[in-house]
């Protein structure tokens, strides 16, 4: 019975049963990829063993990821439809330039991230992208550091630097104190040109639409208010014309005639 239920189950359902259960082992290869990417760049001192070591470190988690994609292209309903729509993971697996940015496949780390963070939609939204723009920011500046080494000329020399440089161009500030002067390092720089004025636009939009709710909130909790105002002296306009009425229809206690004075006197 499980045997037939396991073969006629669709390969839809494959495809996300194998992603939900491979995505943690995958976040933290991406990480240790990373890891091993950036440490011989920032520490350029480290010994040619421990390169190497790290260098094979990278090409298993390089293996891991080429695998997980062939079997994920393998369970999908329409192959070539999932091929063309996952042109980032096609391209982390073609592309060693782009091998670095193997942990950001199907958003891993912010996804898990977000299912944690209770906050409205448009708040998620704007940590999201954040995140986003300060891992993109760490990433940037440390594969422009790596390019600028070969360089003949070097402005960006120091991870200090680096990070600087990524900041600045990222929030299109670009005080022209620091700038790439190889290809590779000129290629980065467009790249994160380009997702900074996106990124940082998506955030600025969010924060100035919570801004414009808040308001828009505050504008319509006093016209409740106003209403409310209104409404109340409208029922003591009611109140005291039916009083007033009352008082109208109430009749006149008689005068005490000549006999009640005597008697009185």
């Amino acid at each position: 019975m499980e045997q037939t239920s396991a073969t006629t189950m669709p390969s839809s359902s494959r495809l996300q049963t194998w992603e939900r259960r491979t995505d943690p082992l995958l976040l933290g290869v991406g990480l240790l990829f990373l890891a091993t990417w950036a440490l011989p760049i920032v520490l350029p001192q480290l010994p040619d063993t421990v390169v190497h070591r790290l260098e094979h470190v990278q090409q298993a988690a390089w293996t891991l990821f080429t695998a997980d994609y062939l079997i994920r292209v393998w369970l999908a309903d329409r192959r070539w439809h999932f091929v063309t729509t996952h042109i980032p993971s096609l391209l982390v697996v073609l592309l060693p330039l782009l091998r670095p940015l193997a942990v950001l496949r199907s958003l891993l780390m912010l996804t898990a991230l977000m299912r944690r963070v209770t906050l409205p939609l448009r708040m998620r939204v704007t940590v999201y992208v954040s995140g986003w723009a300060c891992f993109l920011a760490v990433v940037g500046g440390i594969a422009v550091l790596d390019a600028e080494r070969r360089s003949a000329d070097p402005t960006i020399v120091t991870l200090a630097d680096a990070l600087w440089w990524s900041l600045t161009t990222m929030t299109t500030v670009g005080y022209g104190d620091l700038y790439p002067t190889t290809l590779e390092g000129r290629l980065i720089a467009g790249a994160l040109m380009l997702s900074g004025i996106a990124l940082l636009g998506v955030v600025t939009a969010s924060i100035a639409a919570w801004f414009v709710e808040r308001f828009q909130e505050t504008s319509a909790a006093e016209t409740r208010n106003q209403a409310d105002l209104r409404l109340v002296l409208t029922e003591l306009e009611k109140l005291r014309s039916r009083v007033d009425e009352i008082s109208q229809r109430r009749p006149s206690s008689p005068k005490p005639g000549a006999d009640e004075r005597n008697e009185l006197a």
